[in-house]
């Protein structure tokens, strides 16, 4: 077999597709985020671009205390953990963390991944896939990482409708209450931007003996009195069992985690092999993360979650003001409907060549195929003249490109 053939003509069709990923080459600069440099064509000089679709929703990854935090700790403990958490490497800036995250969610301790995927993928692989007889019900939309960590522990799936409890509810009805049972679900989904209705789908599971496990990661920092997340802003957090988050959002550094009952969590930390046998974060990460989750426990961090809603807020009005699809959504996510993977490809690279905007085109798989997208995530760092200047810019470029291929509705 002629390998390389194959690979480009998958890579071709991508490409015909209109779904062949470029990546932006950026260089973040401490101090003037949302701003970037941009790296062009190889010989090109790095250009300054707007950032509109950072996962860094509250701009932690350039906050003087958790850079401080981070300086501190390579000086005092060097680069990296020196092995897995079993072989050397859990180191107590680690520790600390963990407690601050279990404290954070009221929970009896927390075990930190080195991803927020790796996290969903060990804790749901390990737990549907030791307890006896499992069957997970897992909402229509749950990531990608969710979904491999049940398909990895080959438990009975079953798919319930989105955010639906009754659906829920006549799925459930079908199990004996004394089998196990694991219902899966997210906060906040970040594609179209709505939140679960948190209580009502963990009352839902509780009538029917099953375990909550829910998925933070686009909340925690950002919802909640302390931060904690949606299930603290709606007071049930302590009707869920496992909550799951990341370090990689708005704590704006990097790594996952779990927080639930300390039999739970010892028992995810014994048995979860991509825990086990993987190299454990840095301890100059854990301190950053820890110095970011305490700063956004404070009246700071409210501060920030309180900015940071008005300005997604002020976008979608102004979006809708210019006739732009914008999206109905509960949360800080602003995603425009294009419908189109050529098009919403072809927007993002004009708005970014031409306007120094940078927004990545969300296509299939990510959403749907037709319900191509471009995705914003305004920050506490964007002022008015630069919602005003995307505005204007997306106008103008949606026009263009409607002019040229007759498939946008007017703007």
């Amino acid at each position: 077999m002629d390998y390389d053939h194959f690979f480009r003509q998958s890579l071709q069709a991508l490409r015909h597709e209109g779904r062949y990923r470029v990546f932006a080459e950026l260089e973040r600069r401490a101090g003037r985020f949302p701003r970037a440099l941009r790296y062009p064509a190889p010989g090109r000089k790095p250009v300054e671009v707007t950032v509109w679709c950072s996962n860094d929703y509250l701009g932690m990854g350039q906050h003087p205390a958790v850079l401080e935090a981070m300086r501190r700790a390579v000086d005092r403990y060097g680069a990296g953990a020196g092995g897995t958490r079993n072989i050397s490497g859990t180191h107590h800036a680690t520790v600390e963390l963990e407690a601050e995250l279990a404290q954070l969610h009221g929970k009896e301790a927390a075990l930190v991944f080195t991803s927020g995927y790796v996290a969903n993928q060990a804790a749901l692989g390990t737990l549907a896939g030791r307890l006896p007889g499992c069957v997970v019900l897992s909402d229509a939309l749950n990531h990608a990482s969710m979904i491999h960590g049940i398909r990895d522990s080959r438990a009975e799936k079953r798919i319930f409708a989105h955010s639906d409890p009754a659906d829920l509810d006549r799925l459930l009805s079908g199990y004996p209450r004394d089998q196990a049972k694991i219902v899966a679900f997210e906060s906040v989904y970040s594609m179209d931007g709505d939140i679960a209705p948190i209580g009502a789908l963990a009352e839902v599971a509780a009538r029917h003996g099953a375990l909550t496990y829910l998925d933070e990661v686009h909340a925690v920092g950002m919802y909640g009195a302390h931060g904690a997340g949606v299930a603290e802003r709606d007071h049930v957090a302590g009707r869920i069992d496992v909550i799951e988050g990341t370090l990689g959002k708005a704590f704006g550094v990097l790594g996952g985690y779990i927080a639930g009952s300390a039999a739970l969590v010892d028992f995810v930390r014994s048995n979860a092999s991509s825990f086990i046998f993987t190299t454990a974060l840095p301890p100059a990460v854990a301190a950053a993360a820890t110095a970011a989750l305490r700063l956004l426990k404070g009246d700071e961090g409210r501060a920030l979650r309180a900015r940071h809603q008005e300005r997604a807020h002020t976008l979608m009005r102004r979006l809708a003001e210019a006739g732009l699809p914008v999206m109905p959504s509960q949360s800080h996510i602003v995603p425009v409907l294009v419908g189109n993977a050529a098009l919403c490809k072809a927007i993002s690279d004009k708005l970014l060549d031409d306007h120094a905007i940078y927004v990545q085109p969300i296509n299939y798989p990510t959403v749907p195929r037709g319900t191509e997208r471009l995705r914003f995530t305004p920050t506490p760092l964007h002022g008015n003249d630069e919602i005003e200047h995307l505005v204007a810019s997306l106008s103008t470029v949606w026009r263009a490109l409607k002019a040229e291929a007759g498939q946008f509705v007017p703007a």
